[in-house]
């Protein structure tokens, strides 16, 4: 049996490892395997200084749509000009999910039970998602009805590349996604 607790808020942004480079960025549909170890140490702090997830045993991301949004940049480097340094502007137009549901699921009720008394972040501290008061409990097959996209993590056939992991030496991280159901939700399907 799985413990599950769905987290939801207004927005939030998944950045995506390759946003440093593009003009224009989505949210990824996704969650790394180095997102979700973020996560899992925001809900569960004396696990700081694992490299690996634990906790979080299955994850499920849905999202109503994608607001194109405008952020104005600076590089890191600075230009030097008549001994005046100066750092030039840019703007990334960037893709925000709004109104994203995460269903995070456990395998024992007391991780369950303390996870649901704390928000989490997508990437940006700013961009909230908050738990619903009522732990689910359901089988591996119930939680796979669930709509939503899932990143299954690992090096495999079927996986492709997703980033770098952050944790680990800046590793390379895959997955294969999984869709199940319809995880882009219209006005009249909440």
């Amino acid at each position: 049996m799985l413990y599950i607790i769905k987290y939801s808020g207004p927005f939030g942004f998944i950045k995506p490892w390759t946003a440093v480079r593009d003009g224009e960025t989505f949210s990824q549909q996704f969650l790394t395997p180095s997102i979700v170890l973020g996560i899992e140490l925001k809900l569960f702090p004396e696990l700081l200084g694992n490299s690996s997830v634990q906790k979080i045993k299955r994850h499920r991301l849905s999202y109503k749509s994608i607001s194109i949004q405008q952020e104005q940049i600076h590089p890191k480097s600075f230009i030097v000009k008549r001994q005046i340094a100066s750092r030039p502007k840019a703007i990334l137009n960037r893709g925000v999910m709004i109104n994203p549901v995460l269903h995070l699921a456990f395998e024992n009720l007391q991780d369950a039970e303390k996870a649901s008394m704390e928000h989490i972040c997508l990437c940006r501290n700013e961009d909230l998602l908050f738990p619903e008061e009522e732990i689910r409990t359901m089988s591996e097959d119930d939680f796979n009805m669930i709509e939503g996209f899932e990143l299954i993590f690992g090096k495999s056939e079927e996986s492709f590349m997703v980033g770098f992991n952050r944790f680990e030496n800046a590793n390379p991280m895959y997955g294969r996604m999984e869709i199940h159901g319809n995880p882009v939700k219209s006005e009249s399907e909440e």
